[in-house]
């Protein structure tokens, strides 16, 4: 791989593994995130700042967004001008770009809202549930709306990503992780709430194959999942974190949130096929991992953690 690439949101979970990634295949990696440290800081909502990022890559990965269920739930406003102006102004640019990059752009598990029947496939209706579920839909209309008119532009739906560190400690596999560990408590909002964990090395390495897909100048396929096909629930989750940190931490139950979908599980068919992806690496090997960092960080959670929802 021989090119110049665009992350936005480089500075988060999956930007950050995924511009090692890249960089790993012999890209040239440029960031743009509100935080970046090293790259350009830049904001989506602005377009003059959007349209220079863009102007001499060959391809953009757009993860930049209000990335939280709960924060959606909080500043309403603020996630969709995040999450769809921002998304717009990604998309007008690579328009504009003499250079015409392909664009590949992050949705989530949370545009299908509770799935009829599991696992969902790429071709679940979207019925989301919460108003970052219904950013993330308009998100895709959009990009299939660039698509049309000449955009090489594409989706990826991602479902619980973990496996890093620097996550947000209130993410439930980094909440849960660091409370194990620390011996505290573990709080479980809806005990039999099922989802589809994913590692980040396993969505970096697929984002980095669709990458390598589009720079063949294929055509963008339609949304594809990376996901791990695995059902767990929150109780098994916490369960599971409390016996591999071997601590004497305790779980405590509460009730859902009404914002909060219940049940996910992905289909991973059409990664494979189109890609010849799928995951490497099982939650309970991920969790280790992750258990073993925070070890070796010397980071002590404090007595409790409580999960905050989200991707």
């Amino acid at each position: 791989m021989n090119h110049r690439i665009l992350i936005t949101g480089s500075s988060g979970l999956v930007g950050s593994a995924l511009a090692r990634e890249l960089e790993g295949r012999g890209a040239d990696v440029l960031g743009f995130d509100l935080r970046e440290r090293g790259g350009a800081r830049g904001d989506i909502r602005q377009c003059a700042e959007v349209a220079a990022a863009v102007a001499d890559v060959s391809g953009v990965v757009h993860l930049a967004a209000v990335s939280r269920v709960l924060w959606g739930e909080r500043d309403p406003e603020g996630c969709w001008s995040t999450n769809v102006d921002g998304t717009r102004n990604v998309l007008d640019a690579a328009a504009k770009s003499p250079r015409k990059p392909w664009v590949i752009s992050a949705s989530s598990r949370e545009v299908y809202g509770q799935p009829a029947v599991l696992p969902a496939s790429e071709d679940t209706p979207l019925r989301p549930v919460n108003i970052y579920g219904r950013s993330k839909v308009e998100g895709e209309r959009l990009v299939e709306q660039a698509r049309r008119a000449g955009v090489r532009a594409c989706t990826v739906r991602f479902s619980n990503v973990f496996g890093a560190t620097t996550d947000h400690a209130d993410r439930v596999v980094p909440a849960f992780a660091r409370a194990a560990v620390a011996g505290g408590e573990l709080r479980v909002d809806g005990a039999d709430h099922t989802f589809d964990f994913t590692f980040i090395g396993d969505v970096a390495r697929g984002v980095a194959s669709l990458v390598d897909l589009l720079a063949t100048g294929a055509a963008p396929p339609p949304p594809i999942h990376f996901v791990s096909g695995r059902p767990t629930t929150l109780a098994e989750l916490a369960a599971l974190a409390i016996q591999l940190a071997g601590t004497t931490a305790t779980i405590a139950h509460a009730s859902p949130r009404d914002f909060d979908v219940a049940r996910f599980v992905g289909d991973g068919a059409r990664a494979r096929r189109l890609l010849d992806w799928q995951p490497r690496v099982a939650l309970r090997e991920g969790l280790h991992q992750l258990i073993r960092a925070l070890r070796d960080q010397h980071e002590p959670a404090g007595p409790a953690a409580r999960w905050e929802g989200g991707r």
